[in-house]
This record gives structure tokens, C-alpha cells and sequence, in this order.
């Protein structure tokens, strides 16, 4: 997926957040003629303007960008309550638009249904159950859009479980599919990373990684149901 092109340059540090924990790699540009000079060789993927920030200079972006060959699309803008007004007669500006102050699960729906709309790009690929989301793409994961400070083999363990959910493995089954059938550690290496886990994910989400006495260790509800796990992306 190409980047988006962000408007102005730096990047809101909330918008920069939200769009790297949700996997939409992008670019900040404080004019037309810097984004002209980064634009990746395939072009944008789609452009996020804040308006509430600069609006001179973030409506003066939006008609430059319209008025290419081949118009920037999808393009959303964020604005501030008090500039709805100022939408009037610029509807071809834009194709959507935002209020601040945002959420995340907003902003992310907000693209997806452009993306789609417009067929100009795809979701990242995701691995979701109830909040907690993992990133396929950027290693990253967030649980109720908070970002979860996971090491590398932290991440593994927990992708593959979320990935598996109420599937049982035994220790050395973890052991052989996260770490590799040449790492030589023992058992113990699982127990002290599903401990670490289950404290990083906090009191209110530590049951998410279970223990099966004598077993190993699950992931999630013991019933599964469609949907409650899932896999998303392309």
C-alpha cells in the first residue's frame, strides 16, 4: 500500500499515532510543493488534511490536489466544529471529513470506507479479537487503542495465540512455532513470557492467555464463535 500524504508537516502526534497503529504507512508535507518533491513513484494512496490547523493553507492543498490530471483521491479532511460552515461550496474539495477532536476507531472507519469506496487501496492485515489488535505489517499491537510495548518474541507469542484462538498448545508446541524448532531453551522460556504478556496486557485483559493445567496454555473464550476472532486485511 502507497502512503497517505498528510497535511501540514509535522504530522499531529495523535493522527501519526492513530495511522501507524492501524497500519496506514503515510508521509507529512507542509505544502504542495514538498509533497510534490516526496510523492513515492505510484503516487499517494489517499491524503489526510487538517484544516483545523491551517486552513488557509490546507484548503489552498485540497484544490491543488484536485486540480491534477488524475485528482488525489480519497482525500479526508479534519476540521474543527466551529469551520463547518466554511464546507460550503467546497464540497469538491474533499471527500469525507472528520471533527475534531477525533477518535481512532473513527478515523480508521472513516478510510476503510473511502478506500473502499474508491478502490484506491486495502485495510492492512490485521488479527483482531474484542480489543486487542495486532498489525501483521508493523509488529505493532494496541489494546482499546493503546499502544502494548511488546519485545519481538512478546509479539510472536502473542500473535500466534490471538491467531489460534481456543486452541490448546503445549509448551513445546509454543516452543517449536514461535522460537523455532533450533532453539534449544526450555519450557520455562513460555511461562515467563505468557507472565510478562498477561502483565502488559493489565489486570482487565490478563485471562485473555489462559492456563491449562497439565496442557499448555489458550488463548480466548473455550467456544469459539464466527467473528469473535479474526483475520482482516488483503
Amino acid at each position: 500500500m502507497e502512503p497517505l500524504l498528510l497535511f501540514p508537516e509535522p504530522a499531529p502526534p495523535p493522527l501519526a499515532q492513530a495511522l501507524d497503529l492501524s497500519g496506514y504507512p503515510w508521509k507529512a508535507a507542509v505544502s504542495i510543493e514538498a509533497a510534490d518533491r516526496i510523492e513515492p513513484d505510484d503516487g499517494w494512496s489517499g491524503a489526510i488534511v487538517c484544516a483545523d490547523i491551517d486552513p488557509d493553507g490546507a484548503f489552498a492543498l485540497c484544490r491543488s490536489l484536485r486540480k491534477r490530471d488524475l485528482p488525489l483521491e480519497p482525500l479526508l479532511l479534519l476540521v474543527a466544529g466551529s469551520q463547518l460552515g466554511e464546507l460550503e461550496l467546497r464540497e469538491d474539495l474533499f471527500d469525507d471529513f472528520c471533527v475534531t477532536p477525533w477518535q481512532g476507531q473513527e478515523l480508521e472507519a472513516r478510510l476503510a470506507h473511502l478506500f473502499w469506496r474508491t478502490g484506491r487501496g486495502t485495510r492492512p492485515d490485521l488479527v483482531e479479537y474484542g480489543p486487542l489488535v495486532l498489525n501483521l505489517e508493523t509488529y505493532q499491537a494496541a489494546l482499546s487503542g493503546r499502544p502494548l510495548d511488546l519485545t519481538y518474541m512478546e509479539y510472536e507469542l502473542l500473535r500466534f495465540l490471538a491467531g489460534h484462538p481456543a486452541k490448546v498448545f503445549t509448551r513445546e508446541t509454543l516452543l517449536s512455532r514461535v522460537w523455532g524448532y533450533e532453539y534449544y531453551g526450555g519450557a520455562r522460556t513460555v511461562d515467563v513470557h505468557v507472565r510478562r504478556l498477561r502483565a502488559k496486557l493489565g489486570e482487565e485483559h490478563a485471562h485473555l492467555i489462559q492456563t491449562v493445567r497439565s496442557v499448555g496454555y489458550r488463548f480466548g473464550q473455550v467456544a469459539w464463535h464466527p467473528g469473535v476472532a479474526q483475520r482482516t486485511g488483503t
